[in-house]
């Protein structure tokens, strides 16, 4: 089969070889008409752009880097989704760098990794959005960054985050109003700015009611199921155990499922769980947990759309926008017993 080129998409589309690179480099000087046609022609006959000679002619890599901690997992495989689908629209493809966070060796490595790639730009997922290491040491390589679920607030670094706290919030006032006041809390990794936010929502919400906090009621995870199993003995071995148990994640969730089974304890008839991510262990385990849902893939898609504007040196609406989490209810909360 004959390789489509761009003398091909110009003759197809009726116009110069000059006005094919205008489009694909996404220049502001085609008319909207003019930029459809082509694209048009670009759909019909197939064509895919080389990247090579795109980077050659515009002194750009369309390179975009996501650096994520490697320990995969929903959040992770939402967020490449959302970026490939981005990049993909844009003509740019997408590096990954799983990295481990606690690596001492951490800054001079990907240092190295910036050296050997020649990245157009860079997304950072917590917590590598809030360090300020790297963060400086993309500054003074002047790679364009922007960060997606960052806590700490830079005004100059564009960022991508959701509504922890006030979700969190609104999972608390939930369960409160189903009749729960024995509501229990599994943290997150400590490292994770998420974290302290999940567990002021908790706090206030049970403020508000004139709930008291009790110490024995939040617990330390990591986000980890094995984690969730952990917390959750400890929890369900008191003397008056918890009504409700909040976890950080969804996979902290399903290790208390697994424990409450274990003891057989009844879901949601003796103990309501509920999570936060809406990974797919939520819809998968039985009961499914009624959980959080946060627009992953939405923030990583808004934030590779902001990168690719600051790379072709567009002005961004914004610096920081926010999108919105969502409470979903499933079988794994019910009103508590009387």
């Amino acid at each position: 089969m004959k390789k489509i080129t761009i003398n091909d998409v110009a003759r197809h589309a009726g116009v110069s070889k000059k006005t094919i690179s205008r489009v694909l480099n996404q220049e502001p000087n085609v008319s909207s008409e003019t930029r459809k046609k082509v694209e048009k022609s670009f759909t019909e006959l197939g064509y895919r752009p080389n990247p090579q000679a795109r980077a050659l002619a515009s002194s750009q890599s369309y390179l975009i880097g996501l650096l994520y901690p490697s320990q995969s997992n929903s959040y992770v495989s939402n967020i490449q989704k959302g970026a490939l689908e981005r990049c993909r629209a844009e003509g740019f493809h997408l590096v990954i760098y799983p990295e481990d966070h606690e690596n001492e060796s951490l800054i001079s490595q990907f240092e190295s990794n910036l050296n050997s790639s020649n990245l157009d730009g860079i997304i950072l997922t917590p917590p590598f959005a809030d360090m300020r290491k790297l963060l400086d040491l993309l500054k003074e390589r002047e790679i364009p960054v922007v960060r997606v679920g960052a806590i700490s607030a830079l005004d100059s670094i564009p960022s991508v985050i959701s509504n922890d706290a006030e979700a969190s919030y609104e999972m608390c006032r939930y369960l409160i109003s189903i009749g729960h006041h024995k509501i229990a809390f599994i943290k997150g990794h400590l490292d994770h700015g998420a974290t302290e936010q999940r567990l002021s929502g908790y706090t206030k919400a049970l403020k508000e009611a004139g709930i008291p906090i009790l110490d024995q009621f939040i617990q330390q995870g990591n986000f980890s199921f094995e984690s969730g199993e952990d917390c959750a003995r400890r929890l369900l071995s008191l003397k008056v155990p918890p009504s409700a148990i909040f976890a950080s994640n969804d996979y902290m969730a399903a290790g208390i499922v697994k424990v409450a089974k274990q003891k057989g304890i009844s879901i949601p008839h003796d103990l309501t769980v509920t999570g936060f991510d809406n990974a797919p262990a939520s819809r998968y385990i039985w009961p499914s947990l009624t959980t959080i849902k946060q627009p992953i893939t939405e923030m990583a898609i808004e934030a590779t759309r902001m990168l690719i504007r600051i790379i072709r040196k567009k002005p961004l609406e914004k610096l920081s926008t926010t999108i919105r989490n969502e409470l979903i209810v499933r079988e794994s909360s019910a009103p508590a017993k009387t």
